[in-house]
């Protein structure tokens, strides 16, 4: 088994527990804003985690084991939610959101901006580079759309 294999299982532990904090950390401040974030990263994930299970498989896990690992990754998000729900401040879950929501919030920004800005940057075509920035700029807005509703 090749060690990025491990590598991505521990990435993708981290991501998890990222997410974990943000749906926790939504549901704290409302029902409408917790289920907003839990479809919007479930939407993200179905592509992530089949991109890593290709990941595990090239790296010299069988299916079943790459199964496994991927499954017990998800405990990163269980964990993270359960830590956004104990570092609630006494004074309320406002105080535990101030920093929670932009922490996680700012992470999920520069990882996507980290992977989307080198490609953009080295696309020779730039009907294919407009097109990528029109659909950033589509999901800016719907996510303002979602915020407004």
């Amino acid at each position: 088994l090749q060690i990025s294999g491990y590598l991505n299982l521990l990435a993708n532990t981290i991501d998890n527990f990222t997410h974990g904090l943000a749906v926790a950390a939504s549901f704290l401040v409302s029902r409408k804003v917790g289920f907003l974030t839990t479809v919007a990263i479930l939407l993200h994930e179905i592509p992530h985690e089949v991109g890593d299970f290709a990941i595990l498989l090239r790296a010299g896990f069988d299916r079943w084991s790459a199964a496994k690992m991927q499954l017990s990754t998800a405990l990163g998000g269980i964990l993270g939610a359960c830590f956004a729900i104990c570092a609630q401040s006494p004074k309320g879950a406002d105080e535990t959101v101030a920093w929670i929501l932009p922490f996680t919030s700012g992470g999920f920004l520069y990882i996507a901006l980290v992977n989307v800005v080198p490609d953009l940057l080295e696309e020779k075509n730039p009907w294919n580079s407009l097109q990528q920035i029109l659909l950033l700029c589509t999901g800016i807005i719907v996510m303002v759309l979602l915020a407004l509703t």
